[in-house]
């Protein structure tokens, strides 16, 4: 590790990371004719992946003036395009805008406008959805895959790309590009309102890989194994489930395997027995995405269909994970290293990484913060640190921290201060550092004067064996102010009662937080692209 001064604050930093998505993309060429991107029979090599990329950061800068600094924004699903746009765009020194696929007409044209986005890349699909507000926007709109041609006043995505590919020349474009300079706005899930953009730099998003790679490794030093057998090289073959467009899907996998050489297949969209399909045809050695996919996968009745024996270990973050989910993989991948990490849009991804023999001994932990992040716990009305054990508001300070907020400095002011983001998540820290993600502060629940935290019940609903799925949310009362209710998805072919679910529950958490409102449903609960079960909406539909 080094210390550098990023923005006043000493800060410690990967000593050998790269600095720039431009050393990531030159990097990766070096791994020539070796599979990058898989999406159903497409295959693209990192070498042609490289030449794409460059290519395409050429265009932008020669044909459309973008100049450093300027917004280009996505708005399509897991295409290899995206990722052939992503580095191409940062390569020209443009700040991306990865705007999330699922977003309304409204809610993407807030992303184009808020950000100031001077082009944007789509797929057909979007484009068709942008259809009424582009015009007003008055930016050059590029298509890629578009069904019998680019809408009027578009541009075919391949078509343009392939000029720039047949100009004779290789590289990206000539710009002068640093560590501290502003690379992406990702914007913020937006569970409570309006999405926030994350304003993030080149050194944010490059030390994720480093820092994934050092919680694996760290993993594997304390489990005993020696460096030969940590430095051996083998494949790895992940399979993306959550979109590029999430901090997980982007940083901690689609970048992570540009620099390491990695093989990322893509899904069309998020189906457990086409994961399971691709898990046997593509020989994939990790999946996760967040905890409840693995859970699907591993609970799948067509599990023992398929071939999973590549698979070397189970990897997930972006929500809480119950600890019967370690059961879970025990039984299903015997011999198999479960892992599981914690960080935010905010973070960059990676702040804590939780795996191998760590995660076995703690499996209701999110891990320790890698070697370049701080951690602490606070009193959320004082900003009192906080011994081991007591629950306060997560901080985190690292080169990992964003910027702030794009064009909102209360909103920056509120979040980030001498170095430190404030999580809004509830957690505590164990006397060997381990962080514990109780609950996000928002979600907790008070139910007559008692503190609840929904995700410590929806671990305990996770153990029982009809429970494949759920939510708990707190229910207005008149005398306690809130009760503990839960929305349950039952396992296929069960029908559990609340009455024995209670039961169940309380051999395992105290009785006031025992639910005592039940709502069954067969279809899954509402999530946002990355997982997150959208609560606002959930309590919206159940209780007005």
């Amino acid at each position: 590790m080094d210390q550098v001064d990023i923005r006043g604050v000493p800060t410690r930093i990967w000593k050998n990371a790269p600095t720039t998505l431009r050393e990531v993309l030159e990097l990766s060429g070096g791994h020539g004719d070796a599979p990058f991107l898989v999406y159903e029979d497409d295959r693209l090599s990192f070498a042609e992946h490289y030449r794409r990329a460059a290519a395409f950061g050429r265009l932008l800068v020669e044909r459309y003036g973008i100049a450093k600094g300027d917004r280009v924004a996505i708005a399509m699903r897991n295409y290899p395009e995206w990722s052939v746009a992503f580095f191409g765009a940062a390569v020209a020194g443009a700040v991306v805008v990865p705007l999330n696929a699922w977003w309304s007409a409204d809610e993407l044209e807030y992303g184009l406008r808020d950000s100031g986005a001077r082009l944007l890349v789509a797929d057909a699909q979007r484009a068709e959805r942008l259809a009424g507000v582009l015009p007003g926007l008055a930016i050059p709109l590029l298509v890629a895959r578009p069904a019998g041609g680019p809408p009027a006043g578009g541009e075919d995505f391949a078509a343009a790309l392939a000029a720039a590919l047949d100009d004779g020349r290789d590289g990206p474009p000539q710009v002068e590009i640093g560590p501290e300079d502003d690379a992406t706005i990702f914007y913020t899930s937006g569970t409570t309102g309006r999405s926030k953009g994350a304003l993030g730099t080149h050194r944010n998003i490059t030390t994720n890989p480093v820092s994934l790679a050092y919680g694996l490794l760290s993993a594997g030093v304390r489990a005993g194994a020696t460096i030969e057998q940590l430095t051996r090289p083998q494949p790895r073959v992940t399979l993306l489930s959550v979109p590029f467009f999430h901090a997980t899907g982007c940083h901690s996998v689609l970048v992570s395997s540009a620099l390491q050489g990695g093989t990322v297949v893509l899904m069309y969209k998020w189906d457990v027995t086409k994961a399971l399909e691709l898990i046997e045809r593509e020989r994939v050695t990790g999946f996760g995405g967040v905890p409840t996919m693995a859970w699907q996968v591993l609970t799948s009745p067509e599990f023992d269909k398929y071939d999973t024996s590549s698979l070397t270990g189970v990897s997930y973050g972006g929500a809480p994970a119950a600890p019967a989910l370690v059961d879970k993989i025990r039984e299903r991948l015997p011999q198999r290293v479960p892992g599981n990490g914690y960080g935010l849009t905010e973070t960059s991804s990676v702040t804590t990484y939780n795996g191998g023999v760590n995660y076995l001994e703690h499996p209701d932990s999110v891990g320790p913060p890698v070697a370049v992040c701080d951690v602490k716990v606070v009193d959320p009305a004082t900003g009192e640190q906080l011994p081991p054990g007591e629950v306060g508001e997560l901080l985190i300070a690292g080169p990992n921290v964003i910027k702030g907020y794009w064009n909102k400095p209360e909103a920056t002011a509120q979040a980030f201060a001498d170095g430190w983001f404030h999580s809004g998540d509830l957690a505590r820290l164990d006397a060997d550092g381990f962080v514990y993600i109780v609950d996000r502060a928002k979600d907790m629940l008070i139910r007559g004067g008692e503190n609840v935290y929904c995700a410590e019940v929806e671990a305990a609903l996770y153990e029982h064996p009809a429970v494949a799925d759920c939510a708990v949310i707190g229910v207005p009362h008149d005398v306690l102010g809130e009760e503990v209710g839960a929305v349950v998805v039952p396992r296929p072919g069960t029908a559990p009662a609340p009455e024995e679910i209670q039961g169940f529950l309380r051999a395992r958490i105290a009785a006031f937080k025992v639910p005592v409102h039940f709502w069954f449903r067969d279809e899954g609960l509402p999530r946002n692209p990355g997982g997150k079960i959208l609560k606002t909406r959930l309590r919206g539909e159940l209780l007005g």
